[in-house]
Formats: structure tokens, sequence, C-alpha cells
């Protein structure tokens, strides 16, 4: 690992000299590539230069350790044990510096939430998980878009689809696809038995037109009368749009903007990012088991948290997570539970990588 990030070091040096040079400059494209480039690898270059400074302090220090003088080596001894512990915590980082960065993080994302099992109560959990990532975005300053959304008779959601804008929104969410299942008292029970209900989230980063090319030839495209609330102007027009893909099957719907332009354009982005997650899922599942992530596979059927209202508690199962903080979680607090799957994870790269050896 130590010639890896001397490698990372010397293209480092080699962009600063490239960065400086004036043709490089006067070409824009490959002047904003490399600076690109030379943001993504700073971090590692400073700890790396950071942890050599150490290194070399240490070997000093361990030096000192042989001197005579008693004073002088309970000093040493300080410095030793203090630099080693600064050794120990730079290596660390390196170690996770180096983890191959997921090349969807800094996407958008598409977000998708369906009720499932639990009928009304089902789809009115399904409208809290969805403020509940409201609150979360508006925290973190993310524009959230309805592109889509159904709802029950009794205020809840049957499906949403929205567009979360950010950076690096889907290197937080893509933690919550999956499962997700409640258990409390509904409003209509007279008994106060405690149901258990689910609604599944889908968390697909967006796609661009030039990740995902969709031929015209191979989609149909229906339009038709909006249904459900919205206003006269949406039922009254054929705004609504539903597309086919016909070599996946894959249909979606949207007829949450009044104008039909609109809605193609939503629903081409929808269809995009389903395209793009299948691909991903594919290239996972060519992949050996212990380099799929180790937090879980994503699968939407995957069981991954459980919220306890009687109990105030929510459990993550994929890390054995329990917090008896359920309403501030409901309000926005999703770190409390997205920062520990990072930190296990990391944790996990940490104890698969290479030791680092001067």
């Amino acid at each position: 690992m130590f010639n890896k990030l001397k490698g990372v070091e010397d293209r480092f040096q080699e962009l600063e000299r490239l960065l400086s040079d004036p043709k490089v400059v006067q070409d824009r494209d490959a002047y904003q590539k490399y600076i690109r480039e030379h943001a993504d690898i700073a971090p590692v270059v400073e700890a790396f230069r950071e942890f050599k400074q150490v290194d070399r302090e240490l070997d000093d220090s361990l030096e000192l350790l042989a001197d005579d003088d008693p004073e002088m080596k309970k000093m040493a001894g300080e410095e030793v044990d203090r630099l080693e512990k600064e050794k120990a915590r730079l290596q660390d980082a390196l170690k996770i510096l180096l983890v191959p960065k997921d090349p969807l993080d800094d996407k958008n994302v598409i977000l998708e939430i369906r009720a499932g099992t639990g009928g009304d109560e089902a789809g009115l959990f399904a409208g809290d998980l969805f403020k509940m990532y409201q609150r979360y975005s508006d925290a973190r300053g993310w524009k959230v878009d309805v592109m889509d959304h159904h709802t029950t008779g009794v205020g809840g959601l049957k499906e949403i689809i929205a567009n979360v804008n950010g950076k690096g929104a889907y290197s937080r969410l893509k933690f919550e696809s999956g499962t997700h299942r409640v258990q409390r008292v509904p409003t209509t029970e007279t008994q106060g038995r405690i149901h258990t209900s689910a609604v599944t989230v889908a968390v697909l980063p967006e796609a661009e037109e030039i990740e995902v090319n969709i031929d015209a030839n191979e989609l149909k495209v229906d339009v038709f009368r909006s249904s459900g609330p919205g206003g006269q102007s949406v039922n009254t027009t054929d705004s609504a749009v539903r597309l086919t893909h016909l070599p996946s099957g894959l249909v979606v719907t949207c007829q949450d903007e009044k104008s039909q332009h609109k809605n193609k354009a939503k629903a081409m982005k929808v269809l995009r990012s389903r395209l793009l997650d299948q691909m991903v899922s594919e290239q996972n599942a060519e992949r050996s088991q212990n380099r799929r992530s180790q937090v879980g596979s994503g699968d939407r059927s995957e069981r991954i948290r459980t919220y306890n209202f009687p109990q105030g508690r929510v459990t993550d199962h994929r890390i054995g997570l329990t917090l008896y903080k359920l309403e501030s979680i409901l309000q926005g607090a999703v770190d409390e539970v997205i920062d520990p799957l990072i930190t296990y994870y990391q944790s996990q790269a940490l104890q698969n990588a290479e030791p680092i050896d001067g």
C-alpha cells in the first residue's frame, strides 16, 4: 500500500505541473479534468505526507530512548506513545481514503416509496417516511421534486416517486433501499392491538442521457387523462403519460404536471434511472459475495429497519443497531442511522485493507 500511496503522490505532483502549463490552461476541457482529479486525490496526499512526517518523528524519538539522560528518556517515551497513536490514526484514515469510491455517490436520486402489506396503515406510514426524507433533505439543502404520487382514501400514499437533487444525495440515501417495517396501533384500531405493516423504499441514482441511451423505437408512449386530486385543469386534458420500455418491460407513469411534455420528461428521467439501477444490480450479481456491500444488498425485499412506536424504538437489522429516538428520526434526523452504517462499512474496509509499510 505504501507504493500505491507513493504513486498517488507522484500523480499529484504531475497534476500540479500540468495545471501550471499554459497549454493546459488554454484547453478548458483538459484543465477541468485535471482540476477534478487534483481535488479528488488531494486529501489522500495530504494524509500521506502527514503520515510520513509522523513516521520520521517517531524514528527520531525511538533513537532518543537510548539516551543516558533519564529526563530525556522519559520525554522521548511520552513522545513515542503520542506518535504511535497518531501514526495508527493516520494509517486508518489512509486505508479509508483508498477504499474505491462508489462512482454513483455524487448523483442525484430518484426516490420511490410504496405501501406494502398492511392496507391503509401501510399507506399512512409510506406518507410518514416521505415526510421524514423531505425533512432530512431540507436540512441538507437538497431539493425534493415530486414526480408522481397516488394517495389512499385515508390520507396515506399508495406510491410516491420524487427526485432528490443535492450534492452527495445518493451517497447518503442509498442505505435506505429495502423494506421498512412499522409496528404501531392504527387510529382505526378500537381494541388497542399493535399492527405490523411494511413499506418498500427504492433509492435509484439519477441517470444522465449519455449513461443510458433509450432508443425511441423501443419505447411505447401512451397519453391519458389524469386522475385523482390536482385541480380542474389536471383532470380535463390528456396530460398523463405512460412509458413502456419494450426490451425490459419497465413501465413508468407520470401525471403530476399539467403539461404532457413535462410529464413525459419526468417519466423519462425515472425510466433512465430504473434502467441504470438494473444495470448496476446485474453487475453486482456477477461479483463474489465478499465484494458486495457489507450493509446489505439493497434488495427491495430485504427487511432493513423496524420502527416500533409503542417503545419509541428504531432498529436497523443490517448492523443490529437499536435507537430509542423514533420521533427525532421521523422528524428528519436520519443521520442517526446512516452514520453508523457508513462507519460499519468503513470498518469492514479497514479489516480488508493492506498494511501500510514504509
